[in-house]
C-alpha cells in the first residue's frame, strides 16, 4: 500500500478522536476572543474593537506581514491577565478547548513576570494558573467515558518562562528591576530576571507540590543569546527542572547548538532553522555542512524532541511559503523526535487538529510516521509524576490509538509500515 493512499486515510475525524499533546502552548497567545472583550471591558483595556470580527480583521489575522506584526496582540491578551481571577479562567477555559477536541496532555507557558506586580508574586501568578488548568482537568477525569471507559486521563504541566529581553513597559516587575540595576548592562538585567523566575520555578515545584515541569526562554533570538541566561539554566539544571529553549525559529543552527550545550536544553522549541548550514556564521565552523549533520545527528540520538508549530512559522517566517516548504519533511526523514504544536491557539488561529491536519496532508505523511508524531508528545513530555507513572500512561495513549486506528482505518499492526 502506497504511501498517498495511507496518507489520504488519515481522516480529520480520526485525528479528532485519538488522543494528542500540545507541549508548545502560550497562555497568552491562546485566549477565547469573546473572553479578550470581556475581560477588557471589565477592567477598562482599549482594544481595537470590541467585536470578535473586528479583532479578527486588525488584530489576530489569517496572515502576518512580520514577527512584530504577529507579536502585536500579546499587547492585549497580556493586559487582561493581571488578577488571579482572569488568569484563572482563561487557563481554565484553555484547558477545556484543549479537551473538547482530544487533547490530552499540553504544557502551558507563559512568563509570570508578565503578570505580577507588588502584592501579586510570581508565585501567586502560577498558582493562579494551576488553579484553572486543575479546575477543567477534574471536571474532564470524573467523567464515567475516563473512569470507566475508554477515554484517556487529561494531564497538565506548567512550563515557566523567561524573557530573552523586556523594557520597561512590558509588566511593572520589568520595570522595577530595570529601576533597581539602572546602572548594570542590559544583558546582565535579563540575566539577572531569568534567573530569579528559575528560582521560584524549582521552590514551587519541589516545596509547593505545584506541576511547574519546565523552564523555557522566549522573546527574540538575534542578538539576545541564550547563553547570556546560563546561570539560570544552570540553576533549573542543577535542581532537577527539565529545560527547553526557543531557538532556531529565526536564526540559525547555532542557536540550536548553544541551546543544547550551554542551556542543557532537553527539547528544542521550533527548531526550524536546524538544517539551514548557510545560516551558520561562526568563522571556526570551517564546514557548516557537518556541523549540522552531526548537530542533527546528536538530537535524533538523544531523542531531543523538536517542539514544530507549523502554521506559527508559515505567519512569521516569509521564506517558508507553504506546509511542503517547512524543513518537518527532514526532520521526519532523520528520525528526529518531533511533536507537532499551536504555539498560540488565538494569535495563529488555530488547534492541535488543524496543525496535525496540516501535516498529514501537507507533507502526504505514512501512518507510521503520523503516529510517530502523535506520540513523541506524549513520550517528548516533561510529565509531572514518575517516570514508571508516566510510563503507564504513555501505554494508555497507544492502547487508546491503536484501537481508533482500528475501529476507524480499519488498519492492523503490520499495515503501519
Amino acid at each position: 500500500e502506497s504511501d498517498v493512499a495511507m496518507s489520504s486515510k488519515i481522516t480529520s475525524e480520526f485525528i479528532r478522536s485519538i488522543p494528542k499533546t500540545d507541549i508548545h502552548l502560550h497562555l497568552d497567545g491562546s485566549l477565547r476572543i469573546p473572553t479578550l472583550i470581556e475581560l477588557a471591558k471589565k477592567d477598562g483595556v482599549k482594544l481595537p474593537s470590541d467585536t470578535e470580527a473586528g479583532l479578527r480583521e486588525l488584530v489576530f489575522k489569517p496572515s502576518y506581514a512580520s514577527l512584530p506584526d504577529y507579536l502585536k496582540g500579546f499587547a492585549y491578551t497580556c493586559a487582561v491577565l493581571q488578577n488571579p481571577e482572569n488568569l484563572e479562567r482563561v487557563a481554565c477555559e484553555l484547558a477545556e478547548d484543549n479537551i473538547a477536541e482530544g487533547v490530552r496532555y499540553i504544557e502551558v507557558r507563559f512568563a509570570p513576570q508578565l503578570h505580577c506586580r507588588k502584592g501579586f508574586s510570581m508565585e501567586q501568578v502560577l498558582h493562579a494558573v494551576n488553579q484553572g488548568l486543575d479546575r477543567a482537568k477534574k471536571a474532564h477525569n470524573n467523567t464515567p467515558a475516563v473512569k470507566n471507559g475508554p477515554d484517556v486521563p487529561f494531564e497538565y504541566g506548567i512550563i515557566a518562562c523567561a524573557m530573552r529581553s523586556f523594557n520597561k513597559n512590558m509588566s511593572p516587575y520589568f520595570a522595577e528591576i530595570l529601576n533597581v540595576m539602572s546602572h548594570a548592562p542590559r544583558k546582565d538585567v535579563f540575566a539577572a530576571a531569568s534567573l530569579e523566575m528559575a528560582r521560584a520555578a524549582v521552590n514551587l515545584a519541589h516545596h509547593d507540590g505545584l506541576p511547574v515541569v519546565g523552564f523555557d526562554l522566549a522573546g527574540e533570538e538575534a542578538g539576545y543569546p541564550a547563553v547570556a541566561h546560563k546561570a539560570a539554566y544552570q540553576y533549573a539544571h542543577s535542581h532537577f527542572l527539565r529545560k527547553t529553549v526557543h531557538a532556531g525559529e529565526a536564526y540559525g543552527p547555532e542557536s540550536i547548538f548553544q541551546a543544547i550545550t550551554e542551556c542543557h536544553a532537553n527539547r528544542i522549541g521550533h527548531g526550524t532553522f536546524l538544517f539551514a548550514h548557510e545560516m551558520v556564521k561562526d568563522p571556526d565552523i570551517e564546514d557548516p555542512k557537518a556541523f549540522v549533520h552531526y548537530l542533527a545527528e546528536y538530537i535524533a540520538s538523544q531523542r531531543i524532541t523538536l517542539e514544530v508549530c507549523l502554521t506559527s512559522n508559515l505567519q512569521t517566517t516569509p521564506s517558508i511559503k507553504a506546509v511542503g516548504e517547512h524543513p518537518l519533511r527532514q526532520m521526519v526523514d532523520h528520525s528526529l523526535s518531533v511533536s507537532i504544536c499551536t504555539d498560540n491557539r488565538l494569535v495563529s488561529g488555530t488547534s492541535v487538529s488543524q496543525e496535525l491536519a496540516l501535516a498529514a496532508n501537507g507533507l502526504n505523511l505514512n501512518r507510521r510516521q503520523f503516529r510517530n508524531l502523535v506520540v513523541a508528545g506524549f513520550k517528548g513530555s516533561f510529565f509531572p509524576a514518575t517516570y514508571r507513572e508516566k510510563r503507564a500512561y504513555v501505554r494508555r495513549v497507544i492502547d487508546r490509538y491503536e484501537q481508533l486506528e482500528r475501529e476507524m482505518l480499519g488498519v492492523t499492526d503490520d499495515s503501519r509500515e
